[in-house]
């Protein structure tokens, strides 16, 4: 069977098209955003008019019908323009609208997918705690059911999208006794009894993300918003949590790339000694190194990528494509910031909040130590 690395004509398409917007619709919104430090909403009825937010999903739900590959191009374009707004597009995809559609009922995905698809609703994934990141069975979050409702406590925090979300997918305890399979995953509308934003959370990075700390106290979920209608949904959030990683890798490589490109362009304009600094070894083994990194964890992302289309395990995968991709963004842009010296450190050029950006990779969807441990459990360690 012989191997394909190309993309196909269609893919090639979409990935003019993706850039094209980012360039005409997100592009001028970069700026103003990241110091407003908010989301610029009203980009979701947009995205989901281009199809952007339904490239994986069946069209019988107003999807594409495309592939993960498909959808991993947009991310990495994205993820060249503002790696704030991507983060808050992929986890509305990928975290909120994924596990509806592979495990939600059919009422729950004509409910919430298919105005999600369209960009009419903003959904976010409510799974990291106080004192529970890593370790997703360490929630304390629990949720009773009395009558033809669930009672849910608990708060969650670190959370893309929630504050401007208008549905959550909420994972908490239904079975305290069995760890991990006890839990079970709830779609909570923000307008849910005992549901509260208790504040939005001020980052080094990623400034036009929304990011928000949630309260349920007393929340009241009616039985239908259980998702799937069963409880004990631990395996749907680790299947969700593996699409989300994929995609993530390729947001990275996307913003790796960008420090990349401007350090490139910037070391052929920057004249030093008479010629240009990209002459000197010194500048010019480091873009090779980056160039040669960038292309390496391009690679594992889309192989993994490829992986989850074809129905084949990838949890290995998919956890080398975000570690390694993540550690390279950091190195990249940190090189691009050197490259460009006193201007790399200055607010004026762009390097500097690729390089703020760049350190979240490594933290979210599950930290590179976390990665590492998978990896290692996956080889049979």
């Amino acid at each position: 069977m012989p191997i394909d690395f190309e993309f196909t004509e269609e893919q090639e398409m979409f990935r003019e098209t993706s850039r094209e917007f980012g360039k005409n619709e997100i592009e001028p919104l970069v700026e103003e955003y990241e110091k407003k430090e908010e989301f610029p909403k009203h980009l979701f009825p947009i995205l989901g008019e281009m199809g952007f937010l339904g490239v994986v999903f069946p069209e019988e739900y107003g999807g594409v019908g495309l592939d993960k590959v498909t959808e991993c191009v947009f991310a990495e374009e994205m993820g060249k323009i503002c790696a704030g707004i991507a983060m808050c597009i992929n986890a509305h995809v990928d975290l909120a609208c994924l596990p509806i559609w592979k495990n939600g009922t059919e009422e729950q995905r004509q409910k919430y997918l298919v105005p999600a698809i369209q960009g009419e609703i903003i959904g976010s994934l409510a799974l990291t705690e106080p004192n529970a990141g890593s370790d997703a069975r360490g929630i304390r979050a629990q949720a009773e059911k009395k009558g033809d409702k669930y009672i849910l406590n608990g708060s969650k925090t670190w959370i893309t999208n929630g504050c401007i979300a208008d549905f959550h997918v909420v994972a908490a305890y239904t079975d305290k006794s069995n760890k991990g399979g006890g839990i079970s995953l709830f779609i909570v509308d923000s307008d849910a009894p005992g549901f509260q934003v208790a504040r939005k959370i001020e980052k080094l990075g990623h400034h036009s993300a929304d990011t928000g700390e949630l309260v349920f106290e007393n929340c009241e979920v009616p039985v239908e918003n259980l998702l799937g209608g069963t409880e004990g949904a631990f395996q749907a959030v680790m299947d969700t949590l593996i699409a989300a990683r994929i995609t993530h890798s390729v947001k990275s490589v996307g913003l790796a790339t960008a420090a990349f490109e401007y350090a490139l362009q910037y070391s052929k304009e920057r004249d030093a000694f008479g010629r240009p600094i990209s002459k000197f070894q010194a500048i010019s083994f480091k873009l090779a190194d980056m160039a040669t990194k960038i292309e390496t964890a391009r690679l594992l992302a889309y192989k993994a990528a490829w992986l989850y289309d074809q129905g084949k395990r990838c949890v290995k995968e998919a956890s080398m494509a975000k570690m390694y991709a993540a550690e390279i963004v950091q190195w990249v842009t940190s090189e691009a910031v050197q490259i460009l010296g006193g201007y790399g450190y200055a607010v004026e050029f762009p390097v500097e909040r690729y390089y703020r950006d760049a350190k979240l990779s490594s933290i979210t969807e599950g930290t590179s130590e976390i990665q590492h441990i998978i990896i290692g459990r996956e080889l049979g360690i």
